[in-house]
């Protein structure tokens, strides 16, 4: 690849990284950095998470999930900054890639990541609807739950969700800069009464005190298993990826703005999550709450008030409701920069843009379609829902790891080259292209320590995501999630033999 032709000498420098890959700036930068920490802080909305596993399973578990995203954030924020392109992960697999497997790599990358934020975005839709249900108990006794009701109350987030995306323009940012004065506001407004009402627990039944309540044969097994509570908590850390296209200064932003997200929900989530078991009460009470929250039978425990603890769940439920704002916007740039190099049947109405506002408005209805859809299992059992919990993390953790993977074979080759400045004109970081570090790069062993780190890490979520929640599993209770990203792999590997292998040949150069 050589020289890139047709590039207008006003480009900024987010298009001529942009055009240095390949592709044409068909998005608007409307997000600086502060407007995309807010989108990634409240799409990960750590310390509203409800914690499972025991107190000091939780603790540590969380502790262990901190530091392990740290390391993968880390190495996502190298291949963001090497390649700013709102296809992630499947985009750098194809760059890095030996020739012989990077069409097929890159497309089962792909694919893995398309299940990843659908289910995402579905488990945050099914969340609300479940949230909402739980305040409508906590306020109304005589009330009955039921599963359709749920799938109703997710359908107006979903429609909520996709009237701010379809909008665009500077709305979503503006918003999402908003959202992320409520996150922080709210952490206070919720922590601050309920550790000065609630009686507190000894030291000792926080750091000490295990559960195990799936009847594993070893707590160290039990431990494992419950760390997908904490790890599903940070879901979605790659959502200003996905977004690259719409910021400015993006190589350098984003990973600010990922770090910036771990270091500030890392630090609100771990802080509530002390405090929930310091004033947790009575365990049972919590867990068999007729809500089906436990958080808001510890707060009402401590407040011993009906309208105080609404009032703190609506805060939670207001940040959930406007987290799937982001998550929607994040899997449709993900669903439409795939289809946009032609790795999803149907692509070329998934890919168009919708000129007046710079939207991906076809991938914004579908992407809304599939959460509305999926949520329709909650009706037949809640328990299969779990299994597309379970989905989003094996989904997303797999297409890291494959990244991370490849990123570690071209450090240690030394085939990544330094990088000599945005106005060098030759093609870099695409498929065949010659490989460039961007400004953010952690060097040396530094950098292969934290690699190899964020591996094993990686290896250790997706593994335990396929574990059912309890030992003596059924039919009912099974997880299903290795059938449903299991199968995803095989029907792509289908498609890719039958159609995908003559359409898609990886990242589609776009200028020349």
């Amino acid at each position: 690849m050589g020289q890139i032709e047709g590039q207008a000498p006003h480009q900024n420098k987010d298009d001529v990284y942009l055009a240095r890959m390949g592709k044409r700036p068909v998005l608007q930068r409307n997000f600086g950095l502060m407007s995309m920490v807010g989108f990634s802080c409240t799409i990960l909305i750590t310390w509203e998470a409800v914690t499972t596993g025991g107190p000091a399973g939780s603790v540590y578990g969380y502790i262990f999930v901190w530091v392990g995203v740290t390391a993968t954030f880390a190495v996502v924020s190298e291949l963001v900054s090497m390649a700013p392109t709102s296809g992630g992960q499947y985009h750098w697999c194809s760059m890095m890639a030996p020739k012989s497997v990077m069409k097929v790599s890159s497309y089962i990358t792909g694919w893995l990541t398309v299940i990843g934020w659908q289910a995402t975005y579905a488990t945050g839709l099914y969340l609300n609807g479940n949230f909402i249900e739980a305040l409508v108990i906590l306020t109304n006794p005589g009330y009955t739950p039921a599963p359709w009701r749920k799938t109703l109350y997710s359908w107006a987030t979903a429609v909520f969700a996709a009237t701010i995306n379809i909008i665009g323009g500077k709305l979503l940012p503006r918003f999402e800069g908003t959202i992320l004065i409520l996150h922080i506001l709210g952490f206070f407004a919720i922590l601050i009464p309920l550790t000065h009402m609630a009686e507190h627990k000894p030291a000792s039944e926080v750091f000490t005190y295990f559960i195990n309540e799936g009847h594993w044969p070893t707590q160290g097994l039990s431990f494992f298993i419950g760390i997908i509570g904490p790890v599903f908590a940070f879901a979605g850390g790659d959502a200003a990826v996905h977004m690259v296209e719409e910021m400015t200064n993006a190589t350098v932003a984003v990973p600010w703005s990922l770090m910036l997200t771990v270091m500030i929900n890392g630090t609100l989530g771990f802080s509530m999550l002390i405090a929930l078991y310091f004033c947790l009460g009575d365990i049972e009470t919590s867990l068999n709450s007729p809500t089906g929250v436990p958080f808001l039978s510890i707060f009402y425990q401590a407040t011993e008030s009906t309208a105080g603890t609404a009032a703190a769940g609506s805060v939670i439920q207001a940040m959930c409701c406007c987290t799937t704002v982001g998550m929607l916007a994040s899997a449709s740039r993900q669903f439409w920069s795939f289809s946009r190099d032609r790795g999803i049947p149907g692509w070329r109405i998934w890919s168009k843009v919708t000129s007046r506002t710079a939207i991906p408005t076809f991938a914004v209805l579908l992407t809304s379609t599939v959460g509305c859809m999926l949520n329709l299992i909650n009706i037949g059992s809640d328990v299969a829902f779990n299994s597309l919990v379970s989905m989003s993390t094996s989904g997303l953790y797999l297409s890291y790891m494959i990244a991370a993977s490849l990123l570690l074979y071209r450090r240690c080759t030394g085939e990544i080259s330094a990088p000599k400045g945005s106005s060098e004109q030759t093609m870099v970081n695409t498929a065949g292209a010659k490989l460039v570090w961007g400004p953010f790069h952690l060097p040396g062993a530094w950098g292969i320590g934290v690699n190899i780190f964020s591996l094993v890490y990686m290896f250790i979520v997706t593994f335990f995501s396929f574990w059912p929640p309890i030992n003596d599993v059924n039919a009912e209770s099974m997880n299903y999630s290795v059938v449903g990203t299991g199968g995803t792999v095989v029907l792509s590997l289908g498609y890719y033999l039958v159609r995908a292998r003559r359409v898609y040949t990886g990242p589609v150069i776009e200028i020349y």
